[in-house]
């Protein structure tokens, strides 16, 4: 059976944030990720998972201006200074959490910038942030997101994100690999899996189309998850979904379909 870890962003939005913690040990989850830490001390997040025995699976560095629409700047031409910031951020965190993964976010391509300028910027920096991470234990993930819910977004295909991650090197960089992006952009989410499993980091989960639970939607999750075991994936299995109702009520599906 997989190792779910709940994502606080998204689940469990019935109490506050830092509630979320307690939510998640009680429903059963042992691993917690998140898209963002920054607004929390490190400290007071590092007593709430000491506190419920939970594994911080995996967080987000800084995206640039998220409330003016940019999701992630490692893309971005004439950001690199801000990149290199946001890098030492968010290790100081990752090294305060004790977690060993962390979503480098490659951004959407400003218009007028040239394919090519936006992959030696992406390659540049990746490569950068990565030997930083690695004296930490910290290992960089990136995820190909779908042109529908992110038009724009720099990395969009598993073959892309294995290529850069093999480039740069699968011991440092990851592939992030979230079933709901890969049957909205790709489809055949097993075959893909069983292709790019060795470079995979982290895999995160969501129905398709509406990103609710598993049994929400159109995929066949008894056999995925059938796959990520035989397949011999051991890492955390995010549940980055948006509830369709009480995140309680809806956690049927881990009896239902992977147990």
């Amino acid at each position: 059976m997989p190792r779910f870890a709940a994502n606080l962003s998204m689940m469990f939005n019935e109490v506050p944030f830092l509630d979320r913690f307690a939510a998640a040990r009680r429903a059963g989850f042992e691993g917690v990720e998140f898209l963002f830490p920054y607004d929390f001390p490190a400290a007071d997040l590092r007593t709430r998972l000491n506190g419920e025995g939970l594994t911080q699976a995996l967080f987000n560095m800084p995206p640039g201006d998220w409330a003016s629409g940019e999701r992630g700047i490692a893309s971005l031409p004439g950001r690199q200074a801000e990149f290199r910031e946001s890098v030492k951020k968010a290790l100081d965190y990752a090294t305060a959490l004790d977690c060993r993964l962390m979503h480098c976010m490659a951004g959407i391509v400003p218009a007028g910038v040239p394919l090519t300028t936006a992959t030696a910027v992406f390659a540049t920096n990746l490569a950068w942030a990565a030997e930083q991470a690695r004296p930490a234990g910290v290992r960089l993930a990136i995820e190909p997101i779908n042109h529908r819910d992110m038009p724009g977004y720099f990395l969009n295909t598993q073959a892309q994100g294995a290529a850069i991650a093999e480039a740069i090197g699968s011991d440092r960089v990851g592939l992030q690999f979230d079933v709901y992006h890969v049957q909205v952009t790709e489809g055949d989410i097993t075959k893909r899996m069983e292709q790019f499993m060795p470079v995979i980091a982290h895999m995160q989960i969501a129905d398709v189309p509406a990103r609710h639970e598993p049994g929400t939607g159109e995929i066949g999750w008894p056999f995925v998850f059938r796959r990520m075991d035989e397949l011999g994936y051991l890492g955390w299995v995010g549940c980055e979904y948006r509830p369709a109702g009480d995140t309680v009520a809806g956690l049927g599906w881990r009896e239902q379909f992977a147990g």
